[in-house]
């Protein structure tokens, strides 16, 4: 196993981070750096990023994405954002319609480059020793980051990314067997429910583990639970907010 495969299934989600030890600009500019080297769609680079260090700011998001204090603890508060302005521009450079922002491809379009560029901030985030945690609270109310930000029309916050030095490294959380999700030629829906059934008892152990027996529940219910009443801040907030921005699919 090289290098870069040990780093990558090493990954831990940070939520305490080191008070007393500064990202430095150098550190988040290859970050970036990092994150815009991945491919895109039709090179289109559909993917701003806003990074975020003053402190009032950071609390204000912080609290925004349901009071996520390691946004406000941690020195560095990324923002990756799809990104549809520039296309905006491009089209009017060239006289051209710009039908795409209607279309629910957009969205598409621009998740999966935030997706992907997020991946590689996060990858080279860890290569240099520095802890993460994605944050997709920051749908929970869309509205105050593009105000926070000053997000321009086709401009949609997506995720965001804490970074800092950990205080504390947890153990590291169990995945679903890889025969759940890497399948042969055809998705294969048989073995689906055997190794959900699997998988819930493993990590109810590793959750009683970890909380000193408080909290013994499994992947299944707690999936079950945010996708029928968990969501709702999500549902209220995300399709009026990036409707706002300009995107008008149908």
């Amino acid at each position: 196993m090289n290098e870069m495969i040990r780093l990558l299934k090493d990954h831990r989600s940070i939520r305490e981070f080191s008070t007393d030890r500064e990202v430095t600009e150098k550190q988040s500019k290859t970050i970036i750096e990092a994150a815009m080297a991945a491919p895109n769609w039709i090179n289109g680079q559909q993917v701003s990023v806003i990074e975020v260090r003053d402190k009032e700011r950071k609390a204000k998001l912080a609290m925004a994405a349901g009071n996520q204090t390691w946004i406000d603890e941690a020195p560095v508060f990324f923002v990756f954002c799809i990104d549809f302005y520039r296309a905006k521009l491009a089209s009017e450079k060239n006289e051209a319609g710009f039908r795409i922002a209607d279309n629910i491809e957009a969205v598409i379009i621009g998740s999966t480059d935030v997706g992907i560029a997020l991946a590689n901030a996060t990858t080279a985030a860890e290569s240099m020793g520095l802890g993460i945690v994605p944050i997709g609270g920051i749908r929970r109310n869309p509205d105050v980051f593009i105000e926070a930000l000053g997000l321009p029309e086709y401009v949609f916050p997506i995720s965001g990314l804490v970074v800092g030095y950990p205080r504390n490294v947890p153990e590291q959380k169990p995945r679903l067997p890889l025969e759940a999700v890497l399948h042969r030629e055809k998705y294969d829906l048989d073995r689906q429910n055997t190794l959900i059934n699997k998988y819930d008892n493993e990590i109810s152990t590793y959750m009683s583990k970890r909380t000193n027996g408080q909290d013994s529940s499994n992947w299944s219910s707690k999936i079950a639970s945010f996708y029928d009443k968990g969501f709702e801040a999500y549902e209220r907030a995300v399709a009026p907010a990036i409707k706002k921005q300009g995107f008008d699919y149908k």
